[in-house]
């Protein structure tokens, strides 16, 4: 086995948590739209918990059916596009700064996430991320934005995870072999198929608060180790020979 030479992370309930970014958009989109949907405060309980339930992919519809019985559809995209540019007030879980700056001094870092790229930077800088990688992927960087035509994310082109792209793209840019590659993310519905087929080292980490905590693994996409904290990372790390 290779030694690992380079760690790369995947960014939403990996390293801040997904909730904390919707409950900070559902607070831009109800304090810019109070006029049309009444109290602020009254809105983002509403919307967390039509998040929280089987709306998530459609709040804003969800909503705007449950107060007026019907779904403006010019409306939901205005409130898409407040929730999509916001400033993100997120902060990162307890374990990230330290893991990344004790990693630093053996690995090469990246960084690859999904998501549209004005959205995803906005939240790397929010949470001073950009100066603690050597290389970062933004998959809406590799392909034109999808249109925005409804509150339900429009699926982004074929590079997004589990196309294999962005990960070839990574151990390019930071000049490691695949087999010396390890990626730590949280989602198996996705993360792990496009590593596990280039023969990185797949760690899953298993946040309590994880959006996706209950996913239904992919075909060829169970990670090979899993932790609860980074604090557990080195010792996979060191026991693959990193």
């Amino acid at each position: 086995m290779r030694p690992i030479q380079a760690v790369v992370f995947d960014l939403d309930d990996t390293l801040y948590p997904e909730r904390e970014y919707a409950w900070s958009g559902f607070r831009a989109v109800a304090t810019a739209f109070s006029r049309e949907l009444d109290d602020p405060e009254e809105t983002i309980v509403d919307l967390q918990r039509l998040f929280d339930g089987v709306h998530r992919a459609s709040v804003f519809d969800a909503l705007l059916n449950e107060r007026f019985g019907e779904v403006d559809r010019a409306l939901v995209a205005r409130m898409v596009r407040t929730y999509r540019d916001h400033p993100p007030v997120i902060t990162p879980y307890a374990d990230v700064i330290a893991t990344l700056k004790r990693l630093h001094d053996r690995y090469k870092l990246g960084l690859i996430t999904d998501g549209r790229s004005r959205t995803q930077w906005a939240k790397i800088d929010a949470l001073n991320l950009r100066n603690r990688f050597d290389s970062i992927i933004v998959t809406g960087d590799l392909q034109p934005e999808a249109p925005m035509s409804s509150s339900s994310d429009t699926p982004l082109e074929s590079f997004s995870k589990p196309h294999p792209r962005a990960f070839v793209e990574m151990a390019r840019q930071l000049g490691v072999p695949a087999p010396a590659c390890a990626y730590v993310a949280d989602n198996v519905s996705k993360d792990f198929v496009a590593p596990n087929a280039l023969g990185w080292l797949t760690v899953r980490i298993a946040r309590s608060d994880g959006v996706y905590a209950d996913s239904i693994s992919a075909d060829n996409g169970a990670p090979q180790q899993t932790i609860k904290t980074l604090d557990e990372l080195d010792v996979i790390l060191q026991g693959a020979g990193g």
